[in-house]
């Protein structure tokens, strides 16, 4: 199968590493130099140093011809920027001959609020087979071949069936579900949970404290997402508490780096910058709490780490926040 990948980061071009032992892969990112680097030394040292491009992979910064290379065939086409890049590439794609579409971004748009897929079907339409491929993977274990599981969530059974021919084998296991929404709100939200996971640890409050801030914001994500038209399920799946597991709990988790720099007392500009990687939960943050709020869901942790990211609260004040909260029933 000819596969198609839209961005060239650290999960970009993992995922190219791992399927070019079984396809012909082409790696298109924006940046010229850094792509005709990556072409000539084997290797993308600017966002997975350490790792060779296997000769499968084509680095290339011609976007027309990563497009071309996806529609020959039953091909397959990735995006793999952040949820902010996503529009961009989508309105690039418009007008041309796009085969099976599938993005690995997690979050909501920061403006609109909308979900990936929305997005997706307001620039391209409904009717292109889409989805998106998510849950628990770090870039760096996928692309030294350790063992994963994602799932591919899409209403196309076919684009599913597409997927899973595609991804899964070897290493990395691939589930389907037609629960898009719960699938790509279980990715978003617990990015933010992460954050405020990180500024647990940073401050020392302990393994409890940890277990306790997953579990009530893996409630969160499922009020969130059954208000929005997810499966309760979903939530208990791998795009749900497996991600969130991984995320709130994993060293290289750059949301929980957040919330570890933000526990230190470094400002939210120099944490970014010192990362040097888009961390999804910042800029999701601001639209879930709003989000929420338009939809009369309650999501204490997700507005307590919005306070301390854009309002000027304190790590020490959002701790407070939380454990100041009345007691209520659990399954509330």
């Amino acid at each position: 199968m000819n596969v198609s990948i839209l961005g060239a980061g650290a999960w970009g071009t993992a995922l190219a590493i791992l399927l070019a032992d079984r396809h012909k892969v082409v790696l298109w990112g924006r940046e010229e130099g850094a792509m005709r680097d990556a072409e000539a030394k084997r290797e993308n040292a600017a966002y997975l140093p350490g790792f060779a491009l296997p000769p499968g992979v084509q680095a290339t910064a011609d976007f027309q011809a990563a497009v071309d290379h996806a529609g020959r065939g039953e091909g397959l086409l990735i995006i793999a920027s952040s949820v902010a890049g996503l529009r961009p590439l989508a309105q690039r794609l418009q007008g041309k001959s796009i085969p099976n579409l599938v993005w690995l971004c997690k979050g909501f748009e920061e403006k609109t609020r909308l979900l990936p897929h929305q997005v997706v079907r307001e620039v391209l339409g409904a009717e292109l087979p889409h989805g998106a491929l998510s849950g628990p993977s770090f870039a760096q274990e996928v692309a030294a071949g350790l063992p994963c599981a994602l799932t591919v969530a899409s209403t196309s059974a076919a684009l599913r069936e597409c997927v899973v021919a595609a991804v899964h084998g070897r290493s990395m296991r691939v589930y389907s579900t037609d629960d898009l929404v719960g699938v790509e709100v279980g990715g978003a939200v617990k990015n933010i949970l992460a954050i405020a996971t990180g500024v647990i640890d940073g401050m020392g409050l302990g393994l409890n404290a940890r277990a306790a801030l997953i579990t009530r914001g893996l409630a969160e994500i499922t009020r969130l997402g059954v208000a929005l038209g997810g499966r309760t399920e979903t939530f208990m799946g791998l795009a749900g508490v497996g991600d969130l597991i991984l995320t709130c709990t994993g060293d290289l988790s750059r949301n929980r780096k957040v919330g570890l720099g933000l526990a230190q007392g470094k400002k939210l500009d120099t944490i970014v910058a010192e990362l040097g990687h888009v961390a999804e939960g910042v800029r999701c943050a601001q639209a879930v709490r709003a989000l929420a709020q338009d939809v009369g869901v309650d999501m204490p942790i997700t507005n307590a780490v919005a306070a301390v990211l854009f309002d000027g609260d304190s790590p020490r004040a959002m701790v407070e926040r939380l454990l100041s909260r009345d007691p209520r029933d659990e399954a509330a």
